[in-house]
């Protein structure tokens, strides 16, 4: 080859290159941006509508652009109890609540939230959920209810107060007659200890205290039911109750949407769920305690549950799974598969587990020692 030659070459490659480049081109091209429109059952103000965002954002963090899930608030589209529906028929993308909202579709539902889970702890009953066969049950009640969706579940919530009264609860006998506020099977526990409930939505539970349609209501923590406005209307909170001691939160997708997404997509929303359910407890703690000083500040005197109404609770419950069980047989083969977990993991918690009350009081309750 000749030295004359070579500029003829040069300019022959690069213009082979250039039209490999413009044959190459679609290839390449930024993915198409998936969109999905979710619906939380909780108001916009709520720390749990928060969550739900919080959730999306790291999808859409980690998704770089080729998913983007948009959350909005309860009544957006459907109301709060019809999200489990909507999603189903593919109103929407998928949805954020909790599964004990789904409890008149089928009683076992609120087996997920409702009542002490033979003495398990939120966390717990998520480990039981994820590793002890809880996923396969649930996926089994909604496959019966010929429901097309996917769920997570995730993010395990402080035990709940017993309740916001006009009046403090001193007694079992005092809860007879009350108006009551809850949902799932603690519809049943309140009423069997003697209660008048209804189960509102959270958005129209705080109106129906000042408006004297209820005498007292249960929502869930210090954040949510400070901005829901509870301590504005009543100045009484009982801590401590087994009536929702075990709950988490669900993360609903519409199956053929889920489906729909490449494998690598599906993976993150898999391991965003993971993440969002560690930061929504650390979140938790983090608000929550703030709050309860905040809710001491505006008024509110709260109450340790006794231990009478905590029993009277108890005994309440084993009525009520006994009735349901012998109704429901898929309610009896979830009681039967949490307390087979329960028995073993609970045995282990409580064992190991240090008291750390006792770590709390040496150096904050009464006779502490001041640095």
């Amino acid at each position: 080859m000749t030295h004359s030659n070579t500029p003829r070459r040069r300019s022959l490659l690069k213009g082979a290159a250039v039209a490999a480049g413009a044959l190459s081109a679609p290839m390449v091209a930024t993915a198409q941006t998936t969109s999905l429109r979710f619906q939380s059952t909780w108001p916009a103000k709520d720390i749990f509508h928060e969550y739900a965002q919080d959730f999306a954002k790291k999808v859409n963090d980690m998704a770089g652009g080729r998913l983007k899930i948009e959350v909005l608030p309860a009544g957006a589209v459907v109301p709060a109890f019809q999200l489990l529906e909507a999603v189903g028929k593919g109103t929407l993308d998928g949805g954020h609540g909790v599964v004990a909202y789904h409890y008149g579709k089928n009683s076992a539902l609120a087996l997920w939230g409702s009542g002490p889970a033979f003495g398990m702890d939120p966390n717990m009953v998520l480990a039981w959920h994820n590793y002890g066969g809880g996923k396969a049950l649930l996926e089994e009640i909604y496959k019966s209810l010929n429901l097309d969706v996917v769920s997570y579940l995730y993010g395990p919530m402080p035990s709940q107060p017993f309740g916001w009264f006009k009046k403090p609860i001193a007694k079992v006998e005092d809860m007879k007659g009350v108006k009551f506020r809850t949902v799932g099977l603690a519809v049943d526990m309140y009423t069997e200890m003697g209660a008048a409930v209804n189960p509102l939505p959270g958005g129209e539970i705080v109106p129906a205290l000042d408006r004297g349609l209820i005498d007292g209501a249960e929502f869930n923590n210090a954040s949510s039911d400070r901005v829901l406005g509870f301590p504005d209307v009543v100045k009484n909170c009982m801590l401590q109750s087994f009536h929702q001691s075990g709950e988490q939160f669900e993360i609903l997708f519409n199956k053929g949407k889920l489906n729909a997404l490449p494998a690598e997509l599906k993976a993150i929303v898999d391991y965003a769920v993971q993440a969002a359910s560690a930061d929504m407890s650390w979140k938790a703690i983090e608000r929550n305690s703030k709050d309860y000083d905040e809710l001491k500040k505006q008024g509110v005197k709260f109450y340790k549950t006794p231990d009478a109404i905590l029993r009277a609770q108890l005994a309440a419950w084993d009525k009520i799974i006994v009735k349901k069980g012998d109704e429901n047989p898929l309610f009896k083969k979830i009681l039967e598969s949490q307390k087979a977990f329960a028995q073993r993991a609970g045995q282990w918690q409580n064992d190991y587990m240090v008291d750390f009350k006792m770590a709390y009081n040496h150096y904050f309750g009464k006779g502490a020692k001041k640095a």
